[in-house]
């Protein structure tokens, strides 16, 4: 996938594999609580989001928190605190469902019915370049659809092979100088 830049680096550009980078933006789009899970205030909120759904206890159970309902309702009671092991687990359990829940609503946005997504790709930072080594590069902005389904199923999965063949596919979309975008700064879109 390195293109035309054989040695990705060697006169100071700067940026990451376009696959990397479509990880990158959609672990952009998990958002959740700001207040640290040892706080009185983190800790409810996510015993607050893990308790109101099955899919919530299958992520405590994916991080390892194996607890008696009793302890259970003595956290969400505030009577008793978990140690830190536990905590480390709750904070990894809220994180696993927020990027399964934004996955599943990313799917469905940039899908679009079938229209995609408009995707805003940002070439590498040539700044640290000399001027003779710089390759003309422009953002570009192109319409992608069919690819969004394996692309979140591969972020999930960690898979950067898969993210790797998707992107390879929206460079087809980009035309003459797709390899000029193997490398990126960094893309976007608005879902």
């Amino acid at each position: 996938m390195a293109g035309r830049w054989m040695e990705f680096g060697k006169y100071g550009a700067a940026g990451a594999p376009g696959g990397e980078a479509l990880g990158i933006a959609m672990e952009g789009m998990v958002h959740g609580i700001s207040s640290p899970v040892d706080s009185e205030r983190g800790l409810a909120a996510r015993l607050n989001y893990l308790t109101k759904s099955d899919a919530g206890y299958e992520a405590m159970d994916r991080a390892g928190v194996h607890v008696s309902p009793r302890t259970l309702m003595a956290w969400l009671a505030e009577e008793r605190s978990p140690n830190k092991a536990n905590l480390a687990r709750l904070d990894a359990a809220y994180w696993d469902l927020r990027r399964r829940n934004v996955a599943a609503d990313l799917k469905h946005r940039l899908n679009n019915d079938g229209r995609g997504t408009r995707v805003e790709i940002n070439p590498v930072n040539q700044r640290g370049v000399e001027q003779k080594y710089r390759r003309d590069l422009a953002p570009r902005s192109v319409n992608v659809r069919g690819v969004w389904d394996r692309a979140v199923d591969a972020w999930m999965d960690d898979d950067q092979d898969e993210l790797d063949a998707v992107w390879d596919e929206v460079l087809d979309l980009i035309g003459s100088d797709c390899d000029g975008y193997s490398y990126v700064s960094s893309i976007g879109w608005s879902a």
